[in-house]
């Protein structure tokens, strides 16, 4: 990537904890891809016994998110944050690709979801993303969080995702698991 200050696309956990420091976000669009529970989690919001499902950008349509600007010093420090924390089991590939402001196209690092990996879900019948992201917990907590949690920030953003806030009504309706039968609570006593 060429030298100067550095966009990040944030369209699911990006967008409420993005953890690492940025100048300045903005509103931007993504075409070509649109926000999908795509990815199967094995690690961050379920197991490999009890899988979880987080959010990729998926091809086709597009997708509205947020898009940082991180100084040119941070540069290489925010780049190695990411790379470790969205390339964890390398479901998602690194990308630069063009996103639309207020202000203009900008080239922005994103990160696309695999279909040729194994944790690659695709697009699962609706019932089944609903079980699963009720179901699981990994080891930055229950899925339902990383569900609900996105859905406000969209909604406080005026990003409204209609096939989130359906998915969010979905899950909430379903009974919460008490913490020891979840899998991680074995793991943390």
């Amino acid at each position: 990537m060429a030298a100067g200050d550095l966009f990040v696309f944030g369209y699911g956990s990006l967008i409420w904890r993005p953890g690492f420091p940025y100048l300045g976000v903005q509103p931007a669009i993504l075409h070509g891809y649109h926000r999908a529970f795509c990815i199967y989690s094995e690690h961050y919001r379920g197991t490999p016994a009890r899988r979880g499902l987080v959010l990729g950008l998926d091809r086709g349509g597009c997708c509205r998110g947020m898009v940082f600007r991180v100084a040119a010093e941070a540069r290489d420090a925010t780049l190695a944050y990411l790379r470790e924390r969205e390339l964890v089991t390398h479901v998602y590939k690194e990308r630069v690709m063009p996103v639309r402001t207020a202000a203009g196209t900008v080239p922005a690092l994103t990160y696309v979801a695999d279909p040729a990996h194994g944790q690659y879900a695709g697009k699962l019948p609706f019932d089944d993303q609903v079980r699963i992201i009720a179901e699981a917990e990994g080891s930055a907590g229950r899925n339902r969080d990383y569900l609900a949690a996105t859905v406000a920030e969209l909604e406080r953003l005026g990003l409204h995702d209609d096939r989130l806030h359906r998915l969010d009504k979905a899950v909430r309706a379903r009974p919460e698991a008490p913490l020891g039968d979840h899998p991680v609570a074995h793991l943390q006593g």
